[in-house]
């Protein structure tokens, strides 16, 4: 009778306007969530949840949709009791946030819908939870969809098939409130050429790069143009130049076209492999794009730990010398560095510390190195039995889910070297200086002068240069960019309000 029940309320509610409320779990302080920075520019978070305003685009046009991103708000008891069902997706660095929602969910008997990167690697780790649609939702999506529709929506659906991104939608940022988030984020591609040991991003969409035509692209820009915004859009791509050819002969002169219509309304950043530096075609075009900035994954400055990992783009070339090329063609490069492979050596720590001087990268992220489920790094762990906990996702907290070669205690001494090196005021402000000092911006992007810059600068002014420990280095700064490189004063500020952020996410463990 229970069954019956369920089964005809479920059809009703499908046959009226059902009620979904999306969940974006909150993200821990951490190196990317950029929490002490966004107090400056009286932000909320630095970008909004798209793959759950993607996924509200693929159910029913007459549905009516929610988002609460707990990263702006509390999920209130009003909210859950307004749901018919609760969305919820994430990242492994969300997990415990995600669990605390799945927990008030159950209490108030709220079904819940599960998907995006950490229910696919991690699902049976969630028993509270109803529903897990994995993978990609342009597959699974709808075949949950018809299965509520009759009446008997199952637990678990996942695909071992590919999505073609021409059947994704255009992202519903009607859901958000776009002065909240410091960025808009895009997506034009899925799927890396490459297969590092470390990573699991081809586990989850393959090495296939699969991208979107250059109209959808051209189609989302113009939905964040009508949104209002008029900031810096971030594609979040894992490796934006693993189609080459389709980026210089398509995409790239497209966007181009555009921003020039549009007289350069957004900056452009995004994610890409080191021999992006191999390809002038290429990197000028994404300058004249608008690209300014750009995360590269060097990982290691040791070769034989490029080579343990199977780092293929930067294994037999001048790191240094390719960081500088993608520099002097106007781009900021923030770059991912890891720490505890196999192959280190002791003196990994200081040669680490020198080559993030010599190469004038600010952004730098050194993380310990950690094994995602079911990377291949993950799999050797458990052959050799060096498996631990769970993968936190937060590769900067001091954690690590396998036994390292390395002394541990050596190896996490090594660690905090490196960060209370790289982050100190004396060290941080030094590479901010070389780097502006040959940084020329790009001039397409001539935005108006926005409240929020007087914010931020009236803010840093108080909080960095009266307050801060970073004082003295700061007003040095203050007023070399301001009168010898005035064109680079606002990044100038920027990166000062970084630098505090990285010393709070890690005064914690230093």
């Amino acid at each position: 009778m229970r069954n019956l029940r369920v089964h005809i309320v479920r059809l009703s509610l499908w046959n009226t306007a059902m009620r979904v409320l999306f969940v974006s779990p909150e993200y821990p302080d951490t190196f990317w969530s950029f929490k002490h920075a966004l107090r400056f520019v009286a932000k909320k978070a630095a970008q909004p949840p798209l793959g759950l305003l993607t996924v509200a685009s693929l159910l029913p046009a007459a549905w009516e949709k929610k988002l609460v991103d707990l990263n702006l708000t509390p999920l209130t008891s009003h909210d859950l009791q307004w749901a018919d069902y609760v969305f919820l997706g994430g990242m492994s660095v969300q997990a415990e946030s995600a669990r605390t929602v799945i927990a008030r969910c159950n209490d108030l008997g709220k079904p819940i819908v599960a998907g995006g990167p950490l229910f696919t690697a991690r699902h049976e780790e969630f028993p509270g939870v109803d529903h897990f649609v994995l993978n990609e939702a342009e597959i699974t999506l709808p075949q949950f969809l018809e299965d509520l529709r009759e009446g008997h929506p199952g637990h678990l659906y996942t695909s071992d098939v590919w999505a073609d991104l021409a059947t994704t939608p255009l992202p519903m940022w009607e859901l958000i409130d776009r002065h909240k988030y410091a960025t808009m984020n895009l997506q034009y591609s899925r799927g890396c050429p490459y297969d590092c040991e470390f990573c699991d991003i081809t586990v989850l969409y393959g090495r296939q790069p699969r991208t979107k035509s250059a109209g959808q692209v051209i189609a989302e820009m113009d939905a964040v143009y009508r949104q209002g915004w008029r900031e810096h859009v971030f594609f979040v791509d894992d490796n934006f130049i693993g189609n080459k050819n389709k980026l210089k002969n398509d995409v790239l002169p497209k966007i181009i076209r555009w921003m020039e219509d549009h007289r350069h309304p957004f900056t452009l950043g995004t994610e890409a492999s080191l021999n992006l530096s191999d390809d002038p075609e290429l990197l000028g075009l994404m300058s004249r794009a608008g690209f300014d900035e750009i995360f590269v994954g060097i990982e290691s400055p040791n070769k034989t730990s490029l080579e343990e990992c199977r780092k293929i783009p930067n294994k037999g070339r001048d790191l240094i010398g390719s960081v500088k090329i993608l520099q002097n063609a106007g781009m900021q490069v923030q770059a991912g560095f890891i720490v505890g492979f196999d192959h280190d050596p002791p003196s990994i720590f200081d040669t680490l510390i020198g080559f993030i001087r010599e190469s004038g990268i600010v952004v730098a992220m050194v993380g310990l190195l950690n094994a995602p489920k079911n990377s291949r790094l993950y799999h050797r762990m458990g052959t050799e039995e060096r498996l631990l906990n769970t993968f936190t996702g937060d590769n900067t907290d001091f954690s690590m889910n396998f036994i390292p070669k390395m002394n541990s205690t050596l190896l996490l001494e090594g660690y905090r070297k490196i960060l209370a090196t790289i982050y100190s005021p004396k060290e941080y402000y030094r590479r901010v200086t070389d780097f502006l000092r040959t940084h020329e911006p790009l001039r397409q992007h001539r935005g108006p002068l926005r409240f929020a810059q007087f914010q931020a600068l009236s803010r840093s002014m108080l909080l960095l240069g009266v307050i801060g420990k970073e004082r003295q280095y700061y007003w040095k700064l203050f007023f070399w960019s301001l009168f010898c490189r005035p064109r680079n004063f606002s990044t100038a500020m920027t990166l000062a309000i970084y630098g505090f952020h990285f010393r709070r996410v890690f005064e914690q463990y230093l």
